[in-house]
């Protein structure tokens, strides 16, 4: 397959998908407020956009989500390289990191806004939680795969502790974290949308809300094609990134 036709399939794989999505509703003759045709959905967005209400939910719920995704990002990465050098530490937080994962947090996204508010803090947390595990994972393989021997090279040159961090340990496992930051991008639209279902004014959550109260459904195709956009979005600034600082690998 040439690679200038490759670059297209995406686009054309979205373009069939949206004819088959009209095809389906020309077929089957349902009512708008169960499934609203492609045109619907667009003259909808467009609606939204002329009277900014759908760059207004959207721009909140992109903070939050930012906001989510750094402390996340931020904690995960500083926790995970403590718990690959340090077994003992790993051993002490492994249960309360294992037990965070198997609660939803669907059940206890409630509890985090009636603790911390309907504002954006309890938003931004609940983002950063459903973040934390996947980056925190990754950290610690990251760390771990560096090979031996090149820490005794390190070693052998007097090299501190911060040299060996920025010069050996962090270019090492950055494929691996920047995988981990891949998952995490995608993670926290799904954190911060969670937030904003259980009790929120603003954001693409609230839309949903609406929409879904109103029997709006082609507001509520409208706010989850901004969230996949936004999903999207993230995921390629983390590609635009590792092919920055991984040109080393080709």
């Amino acid at each position: 397959m040439k690679p200038s036709f490759s670059r297209w399939l995406g686009l054309i794989s979205i373009l069939l998908g949206i004819l088959a999505w009209d095809v389906i509703v020309r077929i089957s003759d349902l009512p708008k407020f169960i499934l609203p045709s492609p045109m619907d959905v667009w003259t909808r967005m467009l609606k939204s956009l002329a009277d900014g209400s759908l760059l207004l939910h959207s721009g909140y719920t992109l903070i939050e989500i930012l906001l989510g995704l750094f402390f996340g990002v931020c904690f995960a990465t500083i926790i995970g390289y403590m718990l690959a050098k340090s077994r003992s530490l790993e051993k002490i937080l492994s249960p309360y990191l294992v037990a965070s994962q198997a609660i939803p947090i669907v059940a206890v996204a409630p509890l985090l806004v009636l603790w911390f508010g309907s504002g954006i803090t309890s938003k931004v947390l609940i983002c950063a939680l459903i973040v934390f595990f996947p980056v925190l994972v990754n950290t610690v393989v990251g760390i771990r795969a560096v090979p031996p021997v090149l820490y005794d090279l390190m070693n052998s040159v007097r090299a501190t502790r911060w040299q060996i961090l920025l010069k050996l340990e962090l270019p090492a496992s950055l494929p691996v974290l920047l995988g981990g930051l891949r998952i995490g991008a995608t993670l926290s639209v799904i954190g911060a949308i969670v937030g904003e279902l259980v009790d929120a004014k603003n954001g693409l959550g609230f839309l949903l809300k609406v929409g879904d109260f109103q029997y709006d459904t082609s507001m509520v195709f409208v706010a989850v094609f901004m969230l996949v956009s936004l999903a999207l979005m993230l995921y390629g600034i983390v590609t635009v990134l590792e092919r920055r600082f991984l040109k080393w690998q080709k």
